[in-house]
C-alpha cells in the first residue's frame, strides 16, 4: 500500500498540516443523513479560507446515510486538498457544509445496498478499484 499512499502520523497533536497541492482523503467524524425527500452538495464551510477544496464529486444522493435505505452512521469520504498555501486543519473542525435541495418529488428508489451503491455506510477505506495484492 506505500507504493500509492503516504502515511501521516500523530505528532501528540490533533492537527494536520495540509501541504499545498497534495490530495489528502479524509473522512467525517459525524454521520451524515440525506433523507429520501432531498439531495445534498457539500460546499466549503466557509469560502473566505482561500483555495481550498472540500469534496470533488460532493454530491449525495436521496437515502444516503438513511436508516431504511441500509445507511445508519454513513461518514462522507472527502478529497481535501489546500492550493497555494499551507492549511492548518484541526481535529473536529468544520470544514465543510451540506446545502440540501427538495426533490420536486420522491425517487422510486433510494441510494443504497438495494441499488449496488458503494458509499452507504462507509468507513474510511481504499476505493473499490483497489485489490488486494496476493503477491
Amino acid at each position: 500500500m506505500l507504493d500509492f499512499w503516504d502515511p501521516l502520523y500523530s505528532r501528540g497533536r490533533d492537527e494536520l498540516i495540509l501541504d499545498p497541492d497534495e490530495f489528502y482523503i479524509l473522512v467525517s467524524d459525524e454521520a451524515v443523513h440525506v433523507p429520501p425527500t432531498h439531495a445534498a452538495e457539500m460546499v466549503p464551510f466557509d469560502p473566505l479560507v482561500g483555495e481550498f477544496r472540500v469534496h470533488y464529486a460532493g454530491f449525495f444522493d436521496p437515502g444516503f446515510g438513511h436508516s431504511p435505505a441500509g445507511g445508519t452512521g454513513s461518514r462522507a469520504v472527502l478529497e481535501v486538498r489546500s492550493r497555494e498555501v499551507p492549511f492548518l486543519l484541526g481535529h473536529r473542525q468544520t470544514i465543510g457544509r451540506l446545502v440540501y435541495e427538495r426533490l420536486a418529488e420522491a425517487p422510486d428508489r433510494l441510494y443504497g445496498s438495494a441499488l449496488g451503491s458503494n458509499y452507504q455506510a462507509q468507513t474510511l477505506k481504499l476505493s473499490k478499484h483497489f485489490k488486494p495484492f496476493a503477491g
